[in-house]
């Protein structure tokens, strides 16, 4: 039984938009120290989209199957530009 909390209560709900810029943003700035923009770009790709491939391995045809291959397609078919975001903590 999954116990509804205040921090859970409150969260918002991410478009898979959002959701794709969340983690390439989270996955450059945390993992991506090359000196080549090309060379970062491509690790925070394949980092997003091994993210999602686990995710939708372990949810089989779960509500959220829909939700989780969108985000990886447009993690795929995304600039940096397009996926780059300042987010306030």
């Amino acid at each position: 039984m999954v116990v509804a909390t205040s921090k859970t209560r409150n969260r918002k709900v991410m478009t898979p938009q959002e959701k794709a810029s969340k983690l390439y943003t989270d996955a450059y700035n945390r993992w991506c120290y090359e000196l080549s923009h090309d060379k970062n770009y491509t690790i925070a790709k394949s980092i997003c989209s091994y993210i999602c491939r686990e995710v939708l391995g372990d949810m089989g045809a779960d509500r959220g199957y829909e939700f989780w291959c969108e985000v990886e397609r447009l993690v795929e078919g995304s600039n940096h530009e397009q996926l780059y975001k300042t987010y306030e903590k």
